[in-house]
């Protein structure tokens, strides 16, 4: 039986680490370090330096998983990109890694199909169905999927916009999805939305039912209001549907699978606040030792999130072959999602 199994891993993060109380002394946000912790348990992230990009920050981390499955990047046959800070409104990010990988020109030029998922927190969850789905179907052998994002530049890095611009951090993680005989792999996954909650939590930067989509002076200069330029979050709204939807989507996986979560070795909760992790596990009774966290040093990197786990547990030997993993996420859409996969 053809399966599809995660045959390499890598992240990458700006080298720039920036603290709660840098987000103070440097930026002037009102802030402070006792009061980002005690929400969300995070105490620093990662910002790029201006002139990095989406895909520049995804490069490294596809070369790594790329090196790690034994591959070259000529050798996909489908890259799946998931991001909400894309370098542009269009075009996707995913030709532009393309074109960084080396495979539109030359000799052995694949210009290789790139796929841009835009689900947000959840995105890299539903690109790893996706893949898994092309792979074992027959129409790919491996598939890149990517979650990269760069938040820094668009945060209100101000009183104003505090109760978001303390959660965020850039970063990007990569997976390759390639196919096998062998029983092991992406085993179940499965994915959900509920459009009602769409304004809890969005960035409408511009509205494209008006005419123009972006207010403009007289000289056609557009203006964009603070409320529409930058995130904003229903938290409370938010934290008790993520612990519902993440809850339930665990649940449902093992229960799909035929098998209770003391048989899962290791959980990946995608990283958004400890505090809604750390719910959900005493809910579902996980025990702390089958968690990894990097919220703490990384903040909220979106679809970046569980890959950037992935390839941190395959480095430092948590996640060995023979594991079963769950992987579950949540958020903007309301989206959600969850995998099991043997290692």
């Amino acid at each position: 039986m053809r399966n599809a199994f995660i045959s390499g891993v890598g992240g990458h993060v700006p080298p720039r680490v920036v603290t709660n109380d840098d987000l103070v002394a440097d930026y002037g946000v009102e802030t402070s370090d006792e009061w980002i912790q005690k929400r969300t348990g995070i105490q620093s992230r990662r910002f790029a330096e201006a002139g990095v990009g989406n895909a520049d920050l995804a490069l490294p981390a596809a070369q790594k998983a790329i090196a790690q499955a034994g591959i070259k990047a000529a050798d996909l046959d489908m890259i799946v990109y998931a991001t909400l800070s894309p370098d542009h409104c269009f075009p996707g990010s995913g030709v532009l890694l393309a074109e960084k990988l080396g495979l539109c020109e030359g000799a052995g030029a694949s210009f290789t199909p790139a796929m841009d998922i835009r689900n947000q927190c959840s995105g890299f969850v539903y690109g790893l169905g996706t893949a898994s789905s092309m792979v074992k179907s027959g129409a790919c052998e491996h598939v890149l999927v990517v979650g990269s994002e760069v938040h820094s530049a668009a945060l209100d890095l101000s009183g104003r916009g505090r109760t978001v611009s303390s959660l965020f951090g850039d970063g990007a993680g990569a997976a390759v999805v390639s196919a096998t005989d062998e029983d092991r792999g992406i085993q179940y996954w499965k994915c959900g939305a509920d459009g009602r909650y769409a304004h809890v939590l969005a960035q409408k930067i511009w509205d494209i039912s008006k005419r123009p989509f972006i207010p403009q002076d007289g000289d056609g200069n557009g203006i964009v209001a603070p409320e529409m330029m930058f995130a904003n979050m229903d938290g409370r709204t938010v934290f008790r549907h993520a612990v519902e939807r993440m809850c339930f989507a665990v649940i449902s996986a093992c229960t799909a699978s035929g098998i209770t979560g003391d048989d899962v070795d290791l959980y990946l909760f995608h990283q958004a606040n400890m505090r809604i992790n750390q719910y959900v596990a005493k809910q579902l009774g996980v025990p702390e030792h089958k968690l990894i966290h990097n919220i703490d040093r990384y903040g909220n990197t979106t679809a970046a999130t569980i890959p950037l786990l992935m390839a941190e547990a395959v480095e430092t030997g948590r996640l060995k072959p023979g594991m079963t993993v769950a992987c579950v996420a949540f958020g903007s859409g309301f989206t959600w999602g969850s995998a099991l996969v043997r290692w």
